[in-house]
């Protein structure tokens, strides 16, 4: 689906009519040199034939501007829709052309996800931007570092597991720090707790992550209606308020971050032929080649659009990436989801951002491999505010 799909012979002889001929569109393409061991170029340009132009045409005077006329053989190139598709289409080649350092070539940074590490002794929570395959929960990705670390501070306020970096040895002469004086911290540093208990702490931290916030609120709402029922409408007042504090802390939560395993959407862009749609589909972290939705021919399809979204959406069987590709194992399989997750969040950080994304819920009340519920007449309408684009 990412393929080069176009290719064209470059005779400097005749290059007016190479330039003719190539579409002023969008596009990544990779020039290939007549040389057999010469590394080709790969790019991607907003005016494919103004780029080339510029990279094969008769230099009129002495510049220090690349020119590879003299060497070029012919172009691959594929017409892009969307800003998105054209960054999925330059990974998969660069992958390819410059196998080992693509994310350098592409100023690819891994994601900023925050990390709960519960094979600790004593978890804590921490950003980073390593994905490891060693049980911890991850949620992400956030824009920046900065972002992650204004909405996990907030969030630790709620909780009172440790922020430091030290081995815990459960001293009681250690003096504990700050957190531990104003009661912010169960203190396991100089065993000011148990085990137990700030197993528990974790368990709450674990849940409010992966709830994307929801079990505390719904923690605090049990509390503040009980309280009204007691007729301690003090007690009340001051819950309700800790719920409006958590609910400020969950404004610093884009969209988009939550458990990467639990990371199920889809982006919608525009396509390159005309009244089509292209929907790249997101499972757990995993980006996928797109569909298309060719509003054009879907009047005379006996299937309706939302139709289609079920049809790729709910067929794909676990492990697998949308199109029925089968997942790399360990090491490969976090380094891929990385990439991916890179990527869909330069996109969706982006300002301003072209096209849009939808999330798969979790069914109501459903059992633990019950399909996950789209958002389907959401998306639907979403397609034809992006057709009516101009």
């Amino acid at each position: 689906m990412f393929e080069l799909d176009r290719v064209q012979e470059f005779d400097p002889g005749h290059d007016e009519d190479f330039f003719a001929a190539l579409p002023a569109r969008p596009a990544v393409f990779l020039l290939e040199m007549r040389a057999a061991e010469a590394r080709p170029y790969l790019a991607r340009t907003a005016d494919l034939q103004r780029r080339l132009r510029s990279l094969l045409a008769v230099e009129r005077q002495p510049t220090r501007r690349l020119n590879l006329r003299e060497i070029a053989a012919r172009v691959h190139y594929r017409i892009v829709g969307s800003a998105f598709e054209q960054s999925l289409v330059l990974y998969h080649h660069a992958v390819r052309i410059h196998a080992g350092r693509h994310r350098s070539w592409m100023r690819l940074r891994p994601p900023v996800v925050v990390k709960l590490k519960l094979r600790s002794a004593y978890p804590r929570a921490y950003i980073t931007r390593r994905i490891l395959e060693d049980e911890a929960l991850y949620i992400g990705p956030f824009a920046t570092r900065r972002s992650a670390d204004a909405f996990l501070s907030q969030s630790l306020n709620f909780f009172r597991i440790r922020r430091c970096q030290i081995h815990i040895r459960r001293d009681p002469t250690f003096p504990g720090c700050l957190y531990s004086e104003m009661k912010m911290c169960l203190a396991p540093c100089f065993a000011g707790c148990s085990d137990e208990e700030y197993a528990a702490e974790v368990v709450r931290v674990e849940s409010f992550l992966a709830s994307s916030g929801a079990s505390l609120v719904d923690e605090f709402e049990q509390g503040r209606d009980a309280a009204s029922a007691a007729l301690d409408f003090e007690r009340s007042s001051a819950i309700h308020k800790k719920i409006e504090k958590v609910t400020a802390t969950l404004r610093l939560m884009p969209e988009l971050v939550r458990r990467i395993q639990d990371l199920d959407a889809v982006v919608l862009q525009r396509a390159t032929a005309e009244q089509t749609i292209a929907a790249f589909a997101v499972r757990s972290g995993f980006l996928s080649p797109p569909f298309l939705l060719e509003f054009g021919s879907l009047a005379a399809e006996p299937r309706s659009v939302e139709a289609i979204f079920r049809e790729h959406l709910e067929s794909e069987a676990p492990g697998d990436l949308p199109g029925g590709s089968r997942l790399p194992a360990g090491a490969a399989s976090l380094a891929l989801m990385a990439d991916h997750l890179s990527l869909l969040a330069r996109w969706y950080y982006s300002k301003p951002r072209a096209g849009e994304i939808f999330y798969a819920q979790a069914a109501r009340g459903g059992a633990p491999n019950t399909p996950p519920v789209w958002p389907y007449r959401r998306m639907v309408r979403a397609c034809s505010r992006l057709l009516a684009q101009a």
